[in-house]
């Protein structure tokens, strides 16, 4: 499913927080989103899911403008996993996942066996499968966050949009996360701090700063010192892996040099 953003612009309280963004993904496409601290990249994010409406531009899957679309039907494509961990739900794990199910059925239906299969196969994939009936509000930031992953998982959309999904999580269950994403086939745009994750895992990278894309390439394009140094104020090597032929982000710090 293709994602395509047509001169997408957010104004807030008289500030544009998103300036004329364009860009298209292509299907099965992952698009790495990076930027410093109050770059866009979130705001831009919610007008794909429909949690801020642009004040001029459009989002389009396949061509339909989202905003258009009904919410169940939006549901069905897209998933979007947050930074937040969706508050102190008084639910087991097992509910939150199986809340990726509601836009396949009707009011009021239960799960069928095709639901329990899509839940487990979710909490297996994510490591939670042991946690399943434990009350989500007393999970920890980085078990809550796999759980938010594996609900998306649930709802099986061809379209996913993750804003920071490695929040909170270990190392380990950052490169499990990442990897599912990437192994899914689906369309995705994530927003990641990370830039040595995004050149790992993303097809392209577009990077925001002050609103705009500045920089939208392959991770060997767009990772460079210049674009650090301007985007990013640092100072900071760049160098290809040797074994995967990955870009490596280095700062440079007091003498030291510090991955990213």
């Amino acid at each position: 499913m293709t994602l395509t953003v047509e001169n997408v612009s957010v104004r807030i309280g008289g500030k544009n927080l998103v300036h004329d963004v364009s860009l298209e993904v292509a299907k099965g496409e992952v698009l790495g989103l990076a930027g410093p601290n109050g770059a866009g990249k979130s705001t831009l994010l919610r007008t794909f899911y429909r949690a801020r409406r642009p004040t001029s531009g459009r989002v389009l899957l396949d061509g339909e403008d989202v905003w258009k679309m009904p919410g169940t039907a939006l549901a069905r494509r897209l998933a979007a996993v947050l930074q937040e961990t969706g508050g102190d739900f008084e639910l087991s794990v097992y509910d939150i996942v199986a809340m990726g199910r509601t836009p396949h059925k009707r009011a009021f239906d239960g799960d069928n066996a095709d639901d329990r299969s899509v839940i487990a196969d979710a909490l297996e994939r994510l490591d939670v499968a042991g946690l399943a009936y434990a009350p989500f509000d007393r999970l920890s930031g980085g078990e809550k966050q796999r759980v938010l992953i594996a609900r998306a998982l649930a709802q099986q959309p061809a379209t996913m949009v993750l804003d920071e999904p490695t929040n909170h999580l270990d190392l380990r269950h950052q490169l499990d996360a990442l990897s599912l994403v990437r192994g899914l086939g689906v369309t995705a745009v994530v927003a990641l701090h990370d830039l040595n994750m995004a050149a790992a895992f993303c097809d392209r990278i577009g990077v925001m700063d002050a609103g705009r894309i500045v920089s939208l390439g392959t991770p060997e394009e767009v990772l460079t010192p210049a674009m650090l140094a301007e985007v990013y104020r640092v100072d900071a090597d760049v160098a290809l892996h040797p074994e995967t032929g990955v870009p490596q982000v280095t700062l440079r710090t007091g003498g030291r040099r510090l991955t990213s």
